[in-house]
């Protein structure tokens, strides 16, 4: 099991619906450029470079991050991507 330290949070990418439950219709140029994710893990926060940083999201939650974001590993032969809190853009509801 993976357990994220401080304000990490792994991620694993999932397909981008073309129109999301609001209806907002994603073109393909919109596809490409962000990635939608569900969170995985979420590290407890803590004090970074001395600000407190409380954590905002949790696991089970979609995500969309930066398409180049984050460290990509493989684990018992799935694919994660550890990302900073902070380099999530939006939270997918």
């Amino acid at each position: 099991m993976l357990k994220p330290l401080t304000d990490k949070v792994i991620i694993k990418m999932v397909e981008a619906e073309e129109t999301t439950k609001s209806g907002i219709i994603l073109t393909g140029t919109a596809k490409e450029k962000p990635s939608v994710a569900e969170i995985v893990a979420v590290g407890p926060g803590g004090v970074i470079d001395g600000k407190e940083i409380v954590m905002t999201v949790k696991e089970g939650q979609k995500v969309i991050t930066s398409k180049y974001s984050g460290t990509e590993i493989k684990y018992d032969g799935q694919d994660y991507i550890i990302i900073k809190q902070s380099d999530i853009l939006a939270i997918v509801e």
